[in-house]
């Protein structure tokens, strides 16, 4: 508890009055859009997610990335671009996950991205793998100043994990996180914020208190439980775990699956948020994994322009009309309440 306090504080750091005025404005618009069914907006993200790159070294079932499946290019963030972007949101901006498809560590230049980031008083986050720690690479991220690392552990033996982790070795995760924990030590640092992530499956969820147990043991700060998303799951899926209350679906009477989102015509991650991909186009959502609406391009104009262009002002309409009509909002477990 006290850990989770110590990283809320950190994030509360990074405000200044001006972000907390344009998070007001952000708000307010989501509520105004909310009861008039009219999408408004004034203010500018709060959060983005930055994509590193779509490159990954594992092969998971239900990522396009794993499966290598983009119908999008494919390819590597560069620095030069990202500290363009970030210095147009740097005065609104208070989070940053910099992450959408990929292995983040895979791009030579990403520590650099989030030391630059940080230096601009903003909250970063990522999520990894785990495969690359190095106690060399452990050592720079701290330095970076990443605020916030999420690190992918589905199962507590190598069989479990490698079930989703495709070409992954659980002993190069659990060697990375040690090190991570051990730099954070060694240079008394109270970042980066360690969580496991723990994508519960049929094959390993009898294992979430062992996770928990090595979790403490390693000196991981949380354990943070997930649903997996399948991509055809009406008919069930040998992934999909037993116990309900792990599951993003749930069986009807019929013998089919539905999510169990309602699914109502509002989110809020369309007026706080967006993603960008790796060359410059700007999404709705992470759940656009394949950037299939793209709102604008970085490269052609300012994001100030793309934020309430037509484009997005449609989207944003059609959603607060009828959300399950969107194919990418069909397999959401996000985005009903305000600040979930």
């Amino acid at each position: 508890m006290l850990k989770k306090l110590t990283d809320s504080l950190n994030i509360a750091s990074k405000l200044t009055p001006y972000k907390v005025w344009n998070g007001g404005k952000v708000l307010f618009s989501y509520q105004l859009s909310r009861l008039t069914g009219k999408p408004a907006h004034m203010g500018l993200p709060i959060s983005i997610s930055f994509e590193p790159t779509t490159s990954c070294n594992l092969r998971c079932p239900q990522c396009p990335s794993g499966l290598r499946e983009f119908t999008r290019n494919t390819g590597m963030l560069k620095d030069d671009f990202f500290k363009g972007v970030i210095d147009e949101f740097a005065p609104h901006l208070a989070y940053l996950t910099f992450y959408f498809q990929g292995e983040p560590y895979l791009n030579p230049k990403f520590l650099e991205m989030v030391k630059y980031a940080n230096s601009k008083k903003i909250y970063t986050a990522t999520s990894t793998n785990a495969h690359y720690l190095t106690p060399e690479v452990a050592k720079k991220t701290v330095e970076s100043g990443l605020d916030r690392l999420i690190i992918s552990i589905d199962g507590t033996t190598q069989e479990t994990y490698s079930s989703y982790r495709i070409g992954g070795k659980l002993d190069k995760v659990l060697e990375g996180a040690r090190n991570v924990a051990e730099s954070k030590k060694q240079l008394k640092s109270k970042t980066p914020y360690l969580i496991f992530q723990f994508l519960v499956v049929k094959a390993n969820e009898h294992q979430i208190p062992e996770v928990k147990a090595l979790a403490k043991e390693i000196g991981i700060d949380e354990v943070r439980l997930k649903t997996v998303q399948i991509y055809d799951y009406e008919n069930g899926n040998e992934l999909i775990p037993d116990q309900q209350e792990y599951s993003r679906y749930k069986k009807g009477a019929d013998g089919k699956y539905a999510i169990k989102n309602k699914l109502l015509n509002h989110c809020w991650r369309m007026w706080n948020s967006c993603v960008i991909t790796w060359d410059g186009n700007v999404v709705p959502c992470c759940f656009d994994k394949d950037a299939s609406h793209p709102m604008g391009s970085l490269r052609d104009s300012s994001f100030k322009e793309l934020w309430n262009n037509e484009k997005y002002r449609r989207f944003r309409h059609s959603l607060l009309q009828s959300r399950k009509e969107i194919d990418i909002c069909k397999n959401c477990t996000e985005g009903t309440k305000v600040w979930g």
